[in-house]
């Protein structure tokens, strides 16, 4: 609750005057896209940059860092960017909370959890019933990757009091404690599950993604009054970003890591290429950028599971595929 009401009070800021978004100057329109994190899981919009492809749309991008959902939402809301991306639930939590222009999702760039499981021990024959009566560490409690992990445990059978779940360290710590000796299993993202593995301090058993199904992780999402403006901005947007999921798809990650290092400088090329070999492995990026209402339906199950859902959301409100789908035509 507290949630909705932070995102709703930021959504009466876009009542007041704002500035106008998306500055165009010669003939090139600058977008600016707050994104919940930095990570190589996200690569075909990075890669949408690097190989061109948004400055062959007409689009510049202004990138910005929001450290959460709700950091990016408040700055939807507020006018202060664009686009966000981010979990859909973030755009759900405030179509609850009854704010008047809605965040709509227009397009979904991963399509399942993109962390890995990693155990302080070798375990090549690994089966998730093995976690019984062990300590995981996976995020914060009502956080999506928490939620979905702890999803999948009850998809494998664990009851409630089977699950040991460390909620007591925040995100950003959760790697820095398992090297330090809490819990004898963490989930983490790449590159860090690889450099952790490499380095012999853990070994990924799972891939969480693989065990949840398909669900809308992170996707971009506009004020309903933004995109009634700026359509075919939008569509030129996705445009970019799906022809990057193609080439991150089709192409070698060694070659694909000499696209995303500039956004990474402090991880190396092999690091950039191993985590993208494993998100390429999973199949993370959705092609047509569609959001389908049954994967949607699954994160309502996950969140509701969790006792962080009280009612369920409409689809059609919160979800424009229509974009999405005009983009993905015209690339064929």
């Amino acid at each position: 609750m507290k949630k909705i009401v932070t995102l709703f009070a930021a959504g009466l800021f876009a009542l007041l005057p704002l500035s106008a978004c998306g500055k165009t100057e010669g003939g090139i329109k600058t977008l600016r896209i707050n994104e919940v994190t930095h990570s190589i899981f996200y690569a075909p919009m990075y890669l949408a940059e690097s190989l061109g492809y948004f400055g062959e749309e007409g689009i510049r991008i202004e990138l910005t860092n929001g450290g959460g959902a709700d950091n990016v939402m408040s700055a939807v809301l507020s006018g202060d960017t664009d686009i966000g991306f981010c979990g859909p639930e973030a755009a759900l939590y405030v179509q609850l909370g009854g704010a008047g222009d809605l965040p709509t999702v227009f397009g979904q760039l991963t399509k399942r959890d993109g962390s890995f499981l990693v155990s302080r021990k070798e375990e090549p024959n690994f089966k998730w019933t093995d976690l019984k009566g062990k300590e995981i560490l996976a995020g914060r409690r009502g956080g999506v990757p928490a939620m979905t992990f702890e999803y999948v445990l009850k998809e494998n059978g664990f009851t409630a009091e089977e699950i040991d779940l460390n909620f007591d360290v925040s995100f950003n710590n959760m790697t820095a404690a398992f090297l330090e000796g809490t819990a004898e299993y963490c989930t983490m993202f790449e590159p860090t599950a690889s450099e952790v593995q490499a380095e012999g301090k853990g070994y990924i058993v799972a891939a969480v993604g693989e065990a949840s199904g398909e669900v809308p992780y992170t996707s971009f999402i506009a004020k309903r009054s933004w995109l009634d403006k700026n359509k075919e901005t939008a569509k030129g947007f996705l445009r970019a970003i799906m022809r990057a999921i193609e080439f991150a798809n089709s192409t070698d990650a060694e070659e694909v890591a000499t696209y995303l290092y500039k956004q990474f400088p402090d991880t190396s090329y092999a690091s950039i290429a191993t985590s993208v070999t494993s998100y390429k492995r999973i199949d993370s990026w959705q092609k047509d950028m569609k959001m389908s209402e049954a994967s949607f339906d699954r994160l309502q199950d996950i969140i509701e599971a969790a006792g962080e859902l009280k009612t369920r959301g409409d689809f059609g409100k919160l979800v424009d595929n229509s974009i999405a789908e005009e983009a993905f035509e015209e690339l064929k």
